[in-house]
């Protein structure tokens, strides 16, 4: 008899990293019954990534609305799938990583005693308010969870040493099977339209990626980071600074305070995942605050300057495809420069072997529910 599956996610980033996971099962059917339910935490972001992998959700709680406070998602998710986990009465609920959406959907399914599956399980900051609200949710969701799939040893072991000792299994991470997937479907399609999309950029010079949005980051630590660029800008006529502005206004407002007006800075809207991930590939290097892009850019080789005071993805850092730069203007400048500059520190961060995976844990993740579950 086949056994029912929930995939539940809420926000881009959920989308990309559960696509390969809808994907395999899907083909898996003599195995399992596979629905998809979407919260919609983030609305506009989410369809994109549905459309480029063409999931269609078979549960739309469409939850998204304006000013929405992380109250507001806790309790909508909760009271919406009450109503799914009724109707469809799934034997296990796959959440991935660290959103509230799934906090709350393995609350859910907790509360209806329904197995939960938790994808990416078992980063940790060690600080619970960096990152916010994530290092929490992702803490309680572990431990609401009873299979664990964890894309790092390291991850793995955070697991093991807060008490969470069965089915516990390293997999590596499905960004980079999302990654792989969604390159092979840009390269069916062509460079046009990505080169007219950014035909106001010199792809003759060196690229670099900057993208921002983090919370923690509002305020000075923003401003520190613009200023930091700016100056990078200024004094590097052969680089193209490219950096996709999150839509929050505690990002755009210094961002385009400061930057708005430099010839070699393009400011431009939030890109759709597969935009994003061809000018990722573009790149000669990136800086970024993202979880995501710290494990997807470097299995393009490209090296990772992050803006934070604090990662959970602590792997990279290790094995040396990503530097931690926190939001120190000075510092941000002075790596940059270094991996500019120095054609051996650049060789020796873009020919690291990325910890993350190797575009095979969709597959490790089936075999392993199909012999235990």
């Amino acid at each position: 008899m086949r056994k029912k599956v929930l995939i539940v996610f809420g926000t881009r980033p959920e989308a990309i990293k559960m696509a390969p996971l809808v994907y395999e099962f899907q083909k898996n059917s003599d195995k399992f019954e596979t629905k998809v339910c979407v919260t919609a935490q983030h609305r506009q972001m989410l369809d994109q990534v549905l459309d480029f992998f063409n999931i269609k959700p078979d549960f739309d709680l469409n939850l998204m609305k304006d000013n929405q406070t992380l109250s507001d998602i806790t309790v909508n998710v909760l009271k919406g799938l009450d109503g799914v986990l009724s109707d469809y009465k799934p034997n296990l609920i796959f959440v991935q990583g660290d959103t509230s959406t799934t906090f709350v959907s393995a609350l859910a399914g907790f509360y209806n005693r329904t197995k939960v599956a938790h994808l990416e399980a078992g980063l940790r900051s060690f600080n619970k308010y960096s990152p916010f609200p994530e290092e929490i949710n992702r803490i309680l969701a572990g431990h609401l969870s009873d299979f664990h799939f964890a894309p790092t040893e390291k991850a793995y072991n955070n697991l093991i040493n807060e008490g969470i000792k069965e089915n516990v299994f390293n997999v590596g991470n499905t960004v980079i099977d999302a990654l792989f997937l969604g390159i092979e479907i840009i390269k069916k399609q062509g460079d046009a339209k990505f080169l007219n999309y950014f035909n106001n950029v010199d792809f003759g010079k060196r690229i670099m990626l900057v993208t921002g949005h983090r919370r923690e980051s509002f305020g000075e630590p923003f401003q520190n980071i613009c200023l930091a660029l700016k100056n990078i800008a200024q004094n590097y006529d052969n680089l193209e600074i490219i950096y996709p502005v999150h839509l929050n206004p505690n990002v755009q407002k210094p961002v385009y305070s400061l930057l708005d007006g430099i010839q070699n800075i393009h400011l431009i809207e939030p890109l759709d995942y597969p935009f994003l991930i061809w000018l990722m590939d573009k790149s000669y290097l990136v800086l970024t605050d993202s979880g995501g892009i710290q494990e997807e850019a470097p299995s393009l080789g490209k090296p990772v300057l992050v803006m934070r005071e604090v990662t959970e993805r602590t792997e990279g850092i290790e094995a040396g495809t990503a530097k931690l730069v926190g939001t120190d203007t000075e510092k941000i400048i002075s790596e940059t420069r270094k991996l500019l500059d120095d054609e051996e520190e650049y060789t020796k961060m873009s020919k690291s072997v990325n910890p993350y995976g190797d575009g095979k844990t969709s597959e490790r993740i089936l075999k392993i529910l199909g012999e235990i579950f």
